[in-house]
């Protein structure tokens, strides 16, 4: 019989890959999400009932456990960058979190995958990364067994992260960053559901793994390599960390003032206070889990193409310059 698994959040950026991964490895996959009518495309993972979205709110004991129910696997992939409504970092990444753990626990589930963060500390000054830290200690304390990993910035087709900044290179001469210096250690998304994979099969040991890419760059080599793939020149201007704060400040109010009417997408007050610190591999990682990751320069050519001036016809046109007359 087919083993079952359930993934919170599994239509969202990391969770779809995950679902991908684990029907193409044989497994029944429960997309477990808040609006399941927009989660359809999932379907399209794995053969006919394969692969099917249900009803979750992981802020309710009743419809996580009926998305638990009858489930060999569960993995954890919620998470929110900015709080919204209800929907705040307490209430998701933290109680939510153990909320899923211990109704899996209860239904007999013996495998649990956590997606937290690099960076995650109970004691930060963070919300972000203090409450990733408590979600981690409430699935550890009813999933002993769990595993949790932690990767560094995700990037893939659908991310939220060079997609952003090379959107912005159509506007604005100039792209502005806040923690230049900080460090980051990109990872590709699909090597993060290979990983999920690894521990829902049984070949990860129980615990903490910090996922990164093979490199290492700043905030600033980022962005510059970023422009090199895009090919535009854009001014890369560093803000200082007061400025930034300001101006989240500012933004963070707007939200507040209008009950959530004007989100604040572009910077919170929580995010500079993260970009104060590296976000690099510091426990073990990919190598204990067999897995070689994978470069970025191997994949951001492949989705960001469409930034370029010329969009798909930029290779040509490259070509075409240097034809002789």
């Amino acid at each position: 019989m087919q083993k079952l698994v359930t993934i919170f959040g599994g239509s969202g950026f990391i969770g779809r890959y995950v679902a991908q991964r684990m029907a193409r490895a044989g497994w029944r996959v429960r997309v477990a999400v808040r609006r399941p009518n927009e989660a359809h495309f999932v379907r399209m993972y794995g053969a006919v009932g394969q692969v099917e979205p249900v009803f979750a709110n992981i802020r309710d004991d009743a419809s996580v456990a009926a998305a638990l129910s009858g489930a060999d696997a569960v993995v954890n992939c919620v998470g929110i960058l900015a709080p919204s409504g209800k929907n705040g970092f307490d209430s998701v990444q933290a109680e939510g979190a153990g909320r899923i753990a211990r109704l899996a626990a209860a239904e007999g589930i013996d495998r649990m995958v956590q997606i937290s963060a690099i960076g995650a500390d109970a004691d930060s000054h963070s919300d972000y990364a203090r409450t990733k830290a408590e979600g981690e200690a409430a699935v550890l304390e009813h999933m002993p067994g769990a595993v949790i990993l932690r990767p560094s910035i995700v990037f893939g087709p659908e991310d939220e992260f060079f997609n952003r900044f090379a959107g912005m290179t159509r506007l604005s001469p100039f792209v502005p960053l806040v923690g230049p210096d900080t460090k980051f250690q990109p990872v590709y998304v699909g090597d993060v559901a290979e990983a999920v994979e690894a521990a829902l099969e049984g070949r990860a040991q129980a615990g903490i793994y910090e996922l990164g890419g093979p490199d290492i760059h700043t905030f600033r080599e980022l962005m510059q390599l970023m422009l090199r793939v895009i090919h535009r020149r854009r001014l890369l201007l560093p803000m200082p960390f007061f400025a930034a704060r300001i101006m989240a400040s500012v933004l963070d109010m707007g939200q507040a003032a209008t009950g959530g009417l004007l989100h604040n997408g572009t910077l919170t007050r929580d995010q500079v206070q993260n970009l104060r610190h590296d976000n690099i591999v510091r426990e073990r990682g990919f190598e204990a889990l067999g897995i070689v990751p994978t470069s970025m320069e191997a994949v951001l050519p492949d989705y960001l193409w469409r930034f370029r001036p010329s969009g798909q016809y930029a290779d040509i046109k490259d070509s075409a310059r240097n034809l002789k007359p």
